[in-house]
C-alpha cells in the first residue's frame, strides 16, 4: 500500500474515532487548546479600504512545526510561494511574489520592525525565520496592494507582509514539542510562560531544528531563542523582544532544464565526494593540457572514463559537461540578534501615542566551492565568501487622535544601517583532504576580492485621516520618505564608491469602503509607492562598476507603482469571502542582469526595462459546513506584461520584451482546503495549482504548471497532550520550486532553477499545561 494512501486512510480514522473520546477534555480546555473552530480560517480584512487578509497563528500550528509563516500565506490570493524545501526555511531558495512583484519589491516587518526585502544576504534586514520561532507566531497580515501608510519599509511597492507575535498569557504554564520525520528531521521546542493577566507577564522559548538535505548530503540546522515581556504601568504598557538565531545550511545544486534531463531530478553538489570535486575543478584548470595532449591528466584514472568533449577542450565523466554541474559545496551561515522595546499610552481621552526602538545584529556568510579561483597551494578549487556584517537601530512611533468622526494618525521612523560586505577567497588544506568544514566560519583568507563599509540613513513619515461617515468611511493620506546610500571602499575593486539617495516626499493614497448591508460592502483604493535603492555590491546601484555609477547616480531614477484596486467582500456566519480586481502600472523598473555563471561574481550589469502593467482578479472564500468542517479556496488570474524592449544607452535593441510576461508570475493560481476542527480532531488537506512560469525576459524558456498537495491530522486527548502528523507534497510530484535562484537572464536556459522537495512525513507530539 502507498504511503500516500495510507496517510489519507489514516485521516478518515482520525476524523472517525467513536464520540466517547471527545469527553478526553472539557469544552473550555479544548478551548484553550484550539482556537474556536468556528473562527475563520482566513480574516479578509472587513471595514479596510484595501485589499488585506490575516491568518491567525492557528493556520501556521497546522503546519509541520518550525515552517517558514510565509509557506502558510501562500493560500491567500496573488501571493505566489516557492521553495526548495518542505519547510520553506531553506534561504537561498525562498521567495515571495504578490501581484507579480518580487520579493526586493515587498515590504515585511514584524511587530512593525522593519525586516527589509528578507532576500538572502539581506542588506537591510533579517528573514522572518531568524526572528521568531514559528511556534510564537500571533497573525501575519497581507496587503496586496502598498500595504498600509504606517509601514516601516521604503521598498513596499507591490504588497506588504506583516507579521505580530502572540502576546504573553499571564499565566504560569509550560508548551513541549518534538517532531521527528523524513530525512532525519527533528525539532524540539520549550516555552516557559510566567506572570499574571493584569500583571508584568512575558515568556521565554527555546527551539532548535536540523534536517538532512532531501538529496545529496548536508545538514541545514538553526538554534533560536525568543523572549517577550509585558510591563503595564497605569493606563500605559511597555513591551520588550529579544530574539538570537543561529542557522546554518548546506545548499542544493542550481539546475537549468539541461541539466535535469542530463543529470537527473536527484543530482547535487559532489559533497562529500571531495575528490569528484577536484576532478572536476582540475579538468576545468587543465584545459589546456588537456587540448594539446589529447588525452587525459589523471594518470591514476580514478575519474578517468568516457564524457563529452565541450568547445574548450576538457573532458568530463558522464553526462557532465562543465564544472559547474556539480560543486564541491555550498552553504549560508547567519547569526542575528533582534531587540526591541516599545510603549503605548493613551494621551487624554481622544490620542494614543506609540513608539518603538530596535536594534539589530547581523554576521552571516554565504560559501562556495569555486573552481574558478584556485587555492594558492595547488588545489584546483577554493572557498569563495560573501561576508556580511550589519548594526541597524532605528525607532519609529506614531500618535492617533480622534476628533468627531475623523481619526487622524501621523508617525514617522529614522534608521541608521552600517552593512559591511566583502568577497573573500579561503583555501583548502590539499588535493585529497579539504581541511575545513561549510557549516563552520573559515578564518585566514588567501585573498579579498573587495570589501565595502556601506551607511544607509532611512527617514520616513506620514499622514493619515480615516473619516466615518456610517455607511461610507474614507482614508485619504500620504507618506514621504528621504533614503541616503553611501558606500566606501576597503579593499578597492571594479565595483563602485560614493553616494546616492532616492527621495520622494509625497506618496499619496485614498479609499473608501462602503457597507452594502451587515453582511456586504464593496471597497476601492488608489495609492502611490517608491522603493529606495539598495546599498550592497551584490544588488543594486552599487553592483555595477565605477564608470557605470557614476554615469547615473544623479538620473537614476527609483522604482515607482501605481496602484488601483476595488472589490466586494461578504461577511456572514457560513460564509466569508471577497472578490477584488487590481490595475497596477510600475514604473522605472531596474535590473541588474548576472553576466557569466553566479559563482564567477562577475559585476552585473545595471539596465532599465521600462514600465510594467499588470492587472488581475483575485477571489477567495471560506465555508462553514458544520461539525468542525469547512472548505477553502482561492483562485487568482494575473496579467502582467513587459511595456517596453530594452535598449542600450545607443538605442540598440538589447532584448525584445515589449509585451512578454513578466518572470516568475504565473497567470493562474488556485488553492484549496478541506479541513476539521471540532476541538479534539483536526485534519486538513490542501491543494496548490500555479500555472506555467517564465525565467527569461523574452519568455523562450518555462518551466510547466504543477499541482502540490499537502495534508495533516491530529488529535487532543486531553489539554495538555497533542499528536499531529504532517504529509508535504503528499503524491510525490517532481516539479521545479524555485526559478530566478541565480537571477534572470533576457534569454535561454539558465542554471537558475531548484527542484521541490518530494514526498515528506512528520510526526509532532505537542505537551504543556
Amino acid at each position: 500500500m502507498r504511503i500516500s494512501t495510507a496517510l489519507l486512510l489514516a485521516s478518515t480514522a482520525c476524523v472517525s474515532l467513536p464520540a466517547f473520546a471527545q469527553d478526553a477534555a472539557p469544552a473550555d480546555a479544548a478551548a484553550d487548546a484550539a482556537p474556536d473552530a468556528g473562527a475563520e480560517i482566513v480574516v479578509f480584512g472587513r471595514g479596510e479600504t484595501r485589499q488585506v487578509q490575516e491568518l491567525q497563528g492557528k493556520e501556521i500550528t497546522v503546519l509541520t512545526p518550525g515552517t517558514n509563516p510565509l509557506k502558510a500565506i501562500e493560500k491567500l490570493p496573488s501571493v505566489n510561494f516557492q521553495s526548495a524545501d518542505p519547510f520553506g526555511n531553506y534561504e537561498w531558495s525562498q521567495r515571495v511574489t504578490i501581484r507579480s512583484f518580487n520579493q526586493n519589491q515587498l515590504g515585511f516587518t514584524f511587530d512593525g520592525i522593519p525586516l527589509g526585502d528578507m532576500s538572502y544576504g539581506n542588506h537591510n534586514g533579517l528573514h522572518i525565520t531568524r526572528a521568531i520561532s514559528s511556534e510564537n507566531i500571533g497573525s501575519v497580515r497581507v496587503s496586496q496592494g502598498a500595504g498600509s501608510l504606517g509601514t516601516q519599509s521604503t521598498g513596499n511597492l507591490g504588497g506588504t507582509v506583516e507579521t505580530f507575535s502572540m502576546d504573553p498569557t499571564g499565566e504560569l504554564g509550560a508548551q513541549f514539542n518534538g517532531t521527528y520525520g523524513s530525512d532525519d528531521t527533528i525539532r524540539g521546542f520549550a516555552r516557559l510562560t510566567f506572570g499574571t493577566k493584569e500583571g508584568v507577564r512575558g515568556y521565554v522559548s527555546y527551539g532548535y531544528g536540523s534536517t538532512d538535505k532531501w538529496k545529496g548530503q548536508g545538514v541545514q540546522d538553526q538554534h533560536m531563542g525568543n523572549a517577550k515581556l509585558v510591563i503595564p504601568v497605569g493606563e500605559a504598557k511597555i513591551d520588550g523582544w529579544l530574539s538570537y538565531s543561529d542557522r546554518r545550511e548546506q545548499d542544493y545544486q542550481d539546475m537549468s532544464m539541461s541539466m535535469i534531463r542530463r543529470l537527473g531530478w536527484d543530482w547535487d553538489n559532489s559533497y562529500p565526494d571531495y575528490a569528484r570535486a577536484i576532478d572536476y575543478a582540475s579538468r576545468l584548470n587543465d584545459a589546456d593540457r588537456v587540448s594539446n595532449s589529447g588525452g587525459s591528466p589523471f594518470p591514476d584514472g580514478l575519474y578517468d572514463y568516457s564524457g563529452a568533449r565541450v568547445a574548450t577542450g576538457q573532458v568530463y565523466p558522464g553526462n557532465v559537461t562543465s564544472a559547474d554541474d556539480a560543486y564541491y559545496d555550498a552553504s549560508g551561515l547567519r547569526k542575528d540578534w533582534l531587540g526591541a522595546m516599545g510603549l503605548t499610552t493613551p494621551i487624554g481621552e481622544a490620542a494614543t501615542f506609540r513608539i518603538k526602538g530596535y536594534y539589530h545584529n547581523n554576521k552571516g556568510m554565504g560559501l562556495w566551492a569555486t573552481p574558478y579561483v584556485p587555492s594558492p597551494n595547488g588545489v584546483p578549487m577554493s572557498v569563495r565568501t560573501t561576508e556580511y556584517q550589519m548594526d541597524r537601530y532605528g525607532v519609529f512611533g506614531s500618535l492617533d487622535y480622534v476628533i468627531g468622526i475623523q481619526t487622524l494618525n501621523v508617525g514617522a521612523w529614522y534608521e541608521n544601517n552600517k552593512f559591511d560586505q566583502a568577497r573573500r577567497f579561503y583555501a583548502f588544506a590539499s588535493r585529497t583532504e579539504p581541511g575545513l568544514s561549510f557549516r563552520d566560519y573559515p578564518k585566514n583568507p588567501f585573498f579579498t576580492q573587495w570589501a565595502f563599509d556601506f551607511t544607509t540613513d532611512t527617514f520616513q513619515y506620514h499622514v493619515q485621516d480615516k473619516i466615518d461617515l456610517g455607511m461610507v468611511t474614507l482614508n485619504l493620506g500620504w507618506k514621504g520618505f528621504k533614503v541616503t546610500n553611501k558606500a566606501e571602499a576597503v579593499v578597492s575593486s571594479t565595483f563602485p564608491q560614493g553616494k546616492i539617495d532616492a527621495t520622494d516626499w509625497f506618496q499619496p493614497s485614498a479609499g473608501f469602503v462602503v457597507e452594502l448591508s451587515p453582511e456586504a460592502e464593496v471597497y476601492g483604493g488608489f495609492s502611490q509607492s517608491t522603493r529606495a535603492f539598495a546599498s550592497a555590491t551584490t544588488t543594486g546601484p552599487f553592483s555595477t562598476n565605477q564608470a557605470g555609477f557614476d554615469a547615473i547616480r544623479d538620473t537614476l531614477k527609483p522604482e515607482t507603482s501605481d496602484t488601483f484596486e476595488g472589490g466586494l467582500r461578504v461577511h456572514t456566519p457560513v460564509f466569508n469571502g471577497t472578490l477584488g480586481a487590481y490595475l497596477v502600472n510600475f514604473k522605472n523598473r531596474l535590473l541588474a542582469v548576472q553576466v557569466g555563471s553566479a559563482i564567477q561574481g562577475n559585476p552585473s550589469a545595471l539596465q532599465n526595462v521600462g514600465d510594467v502593467r499588470s492587472v488581475g482578479i483575485e477571489a477567495a472564500g471560506d465555508v462553514k459546513l458544520g461539525s468542525g468542517w469547512g472548505l477553502y479556496g482561492s483562485y487568482t488570474y494575473t496579467d502582467a506584461t513587459y511595456r517596453d524592449d530594452v535598449r542600450d544607452g545607443n538605442g540598440a535593441l538589447v532584448a525584445a520584451i515589449d509585451g512578454k510576461t513578466v518572470v516568475d508570475a504565473p497567470k493562474h493560481m488556485a488553492r484549496g482546503e478541506l479541513y476539521l476542527d471540532d476541538g479534539q480532531r483536526f485534519a486538513r488537506i490542501g491543494v496548490n495549482y500555479m500555472s506555467k512560469r517564465y525565467y527569461s525576459y523574452t519568455n523562450d524558456v518555462s518551466v510547466p504548471g504543477r499541482v502540490i498537495v499537502d495534508a495533516s491530522i491530529g488529535y487532543r486527548f486531553s489539554e495538555v497532550f497533542e499528536i499531529q502528523l504532517n504529509a508535504t507534497n503528499l503524491f510525490d510530484k517532481r516539479y521545479i520550486g524555485t526559478i530566478g535562484s541565480g537571477g534572470f537572464g533576457n534569454s535561454g536556459d539558465a542554471q537558475t532553477l531548484l527542484v521541490g522537495a518530494p514526498q515528506q512525513f512528520f510526526a509532532t507530539l505537542k505537551a504543556g499545561f
